[in-house]
């Protein structure tokens, strides 16, 4: 399974300013309501539902946060860089910086598993990490992102 499968150019915030884990949540919720129709409070709530099971903060500053959702028809992808970390209450206890919302449908079954494990291998990748840090335009972190895939693909 590839990124860009789960991932458009118009989902990708490449310099979002938040202050916090909720308030990031939300604008995650805003952005996901925007490309999916469906409603904001409904994906909010999800996560966040999510993330009182255990935090998705996976360490070295990556967070993952995912749920599913009976209304979307295909899993779905946001990434975000924030311009500066915050608490997520991650493994590590680092801040995070770089978040990949992953949306499901109901019945995505492994699907949605291969996804997380897409996205979590994707993000080990120390070079295209700092790469992912380094730029805050939204079409280059799209490339860096892409550009993975296609030399794993290889």
């Amino acid at each position: 399974m590839a990124l860009a499968d789960l991932l458009q150019l118009d989902a990708i915030i490449p310099s979002l300013r938040v202050n916090s884990k909720k308030q990031l949540l939300q604008e995650l919720a805003a952005k996901a309501s925007k490309l999916t129709g469906i409603a904001e409070r409904e994906i909010f709530d999800v996560i966040l539902q999510r993330e009182r099971l255990g935090s998705t903060g996976v360490g070295h500053g990556i967070a993952i946060p995912h749920g599913k959702i009976s209304k979307i028809t295909k899993i779905t992808g946001i990434f975000a860089r924030l311009e500066t970390p915050i608490d997520f209450e991650a493994l590590d206890d680092d801040p995070v910086d770089l978040v990949f919302l992953l949306l499901a449908p109901e019945g995505a079954g492994a699907d949605h598993l291969k996804a997380l494990s897409r996205i979590a291998r994707v993000l080990r990748d120390h070079d295209l990490v700092t790469k992912l840090r380094a730029t805050d335009a939204a079409s280059a972190i799209y490339a860096f992102l892409n550009e993975e895939q296609a030399s794993n693909a290889a």
